[in-house]
């Protein structure tokens, strides 16, 4: 895992309904699925990279305790337990100490200064993962923040892991929105993402993973045929790609991003 210390490599959606899920993504963004673990209750999704993330059932405990379908991101680490100390006292918070998960590695939930929740994982075997190439179709694209704490979380994400600050984008009343690299260059080709303050509709602070699809009004398309709803969008961004957010059946937000054919 050392090639993505410091850097999401990974996302999971835990969810009320996997199957649905399952086949409503792979419709929208084009995955390959496969079953994972004992029991199959764990399903990987792949891009045209290799895998990439995961679906599961919201685990009993944590729908007790209210937890709505939700995509989540893993950083990797080298030490989980050195890092979930260094990131506690750096303004941080632990949501669940970091344990082993069998067969795949040792892994804490942590908070942001601003409330977003992340996960560190080091994986259990040695070979590591190969970062995807940039916009890879089906890989995540581009990682947004939308942050309760602006400042500290600017703060908390460049001093903990290294990441380097873009461009600083004037979005008038909605505030900056701040250019991030995870992977080192201040240019536009090296950016991974951005934050930007919560919008006050939004009910919590969260990390929105934009998931890259071969063409934007194809995907915008089959959102909302197969049952999910349009937030914003389509719209074109920076580079000359187009956005959608969405939320999925389910109710978990996410979105996309992509060109379009024409």
């Amino acid at each position: 895992m050392s090639k993505l210390d410091g850097t999401f490599f990974w996302v999971e959606l835990m969810t009320s309904d996997p199957q649905a899920a399952i086949a409503f993504y792979s419709d929208v963004i084009g995955w390959r699925s496969e079953p994972f673990g004992p029991d199959g209750g764990y399903t990987v999704v792949s891009g045209s990279a290799g895998g990439m993330g995961g679906i599961m059932a919201i685990p009993a405990e944590a729908k007790d305790c209210g937890m709505s379908p939700w995509w989540g991101g893993y950083i990797g680490s080298s030490d989980v337990d050195a890092d979930v100390a260094r990131l506690s006292a750096a303004g941080g918070s632990v949501r669940r100490p970091a344990d082993d998960i069998p067969g795949v590695g040792r892994f804490a939930v942590m908070g942001d200064p601003g409330g977003a929740t992340f996960m560190l994982l080091k994986g259990s075997s040695p070979d590591g993962m190969d970062a995807p190439p940039p916009m890879a179709i089906g890989h995540v694209g581009w990682h947004e923040l939308h942050s309760g704490d602006f400042d500290a979380d600017l703060a908390f994400y460049t001093s903990q892991f290294g990441w380097a600050k873009g461009e600083a984008m004037d979005m008038g009343p909605m505030g900056t929105y701040q250019l991030l690299s995870a992977t080192g260059g201040t240019d536009f080709q090296n950016m991974t993402g951005a934050m930007m303050r919560k919008p006050a509709e939004m009910p919590a602070p969260m990390w929105l993973f934009y998931f890259t699809v071969a063409d934007i009004d194809v995907a915008y398309a089959k959102v909302t045929a197969g049952g999910g709803t349009v937030i914003e969008g389509p719209m074109e961004v920076p580079g000359g790609a187009w956005i959608v957010q969405a939320l999925d059946p389910q109710g978990a937000m996410f979105a996309i991003v992509g060109m379009k054919a024409g």
